[in-house]
């Protein structure tokens, strides 16, 4: 009865999570389907690490979504593995990048969108470009900087950016850390007045945007009432954090 029991709970426990939850046994051990599809998870978890991200082919869908330029640019970190070692390289710009910004001579934007591979490129290769159809059109009354795209970029990357275009606010897209149930999902992080030196306590985060995650209009809705709060109140992080029930019913006033 015991097991009949547990197996149910098992069950239903699954129903509403991907974790790894209620795994049988064999004997004394994992069942032979639970650890290969265990070893499935990681090896795609791996593998979203070290994939390399196709920054002129994302850029080309960019400027055929948003119908504006976007920029191809890179980190500090010259390859893959020195990004994965150093990641205050990838908080900032190569000089060759940062003098395409700069000559590029534009500045005073109310928003700025940088898209990086972050720690998932293939996040960011099956989400950015969705979340953008559905965001775009919410920000037709905003002047928008020419979208970015990063190879080998952190978070902080999106400061320095943002600092050159002279723009209020940055939206950064990156490839968070991957898990065994998601090597693909996408965060947003949202920063007033963008320089470097600011924190992760300075910036509002929406995280897990996904298909199987936080959907791309349930992202988007969120990410268009952060940025107008900030824009409003001029600050993000700490002080713009909202609970669950109050960001929903707002933003459905957006």
């Amino acid at each position: 009865m015991s097991a009949l029991i547990h197996g149910d709970l098992a069950a239903r426990l699954r129903a509403l999570t991907p974790a790894r939850v209620g795994l049988g046994c064999t004997g004394v051990s994992q069942r032979t389907r639970d650890l290969l599809d265990f070893q499935k998870s990681h090896a795609l978890a791996r593998d979203a690490v070290h994939a390399h991200l196709d920054v002129a082919g994302l850029a080309a869908d960019l400027r055929a979504i948003s119908g504006t330029s976007a920029l191809c640019l890179r980190s500090s970190a010259a390859n893959r593995t020195i990004y994965l070692q150093r990641p205050d390289l990838g908080r900032a710009l190569s000089t060759e990048s940062e003098t395409d910004i700069t000559e590029g001579g534009l500045r005073g934007f109310d928003l700025s969108i940088v898209i990086a591979d972050g720690l998932s490129a293939l996040a960011v290769e099956r989400h950015s470009a969705p979340l953008l159809r559905i965001l775009l059109p919410m920000l037709n009354l905003w002047t928008l900087a020419p979208i970015c795209v990063v190879e080998q970029g952190r978070v902080a990357i999106g400061d320095p950016i943002g600092e050159i275009l002279g723009a209020k606010l940055c939206l950064m897209l990156i490839g968070e850390r991957p898990g065994l149930s998601s090597p693909d999902s996408l965060g947003a992080y949202i920063t007033w007045n963008p320089q470097p030196g600011r924190t992760d306590a300075e910036r509002n985060c929406i995280s897990n945007i996904r298909v199987n995650g936080l959907g791309y209009e349930a992202a988007a809705n969120q990410i268009i009432f952060l940025l107008r709060e900030g824009r409003q109140r001029k600050l993000t992080g700490v002080g713009l954090k909202l609970s669950a029930p109050e960001l929903a019913e707002r933003t459905t006033e957006c």
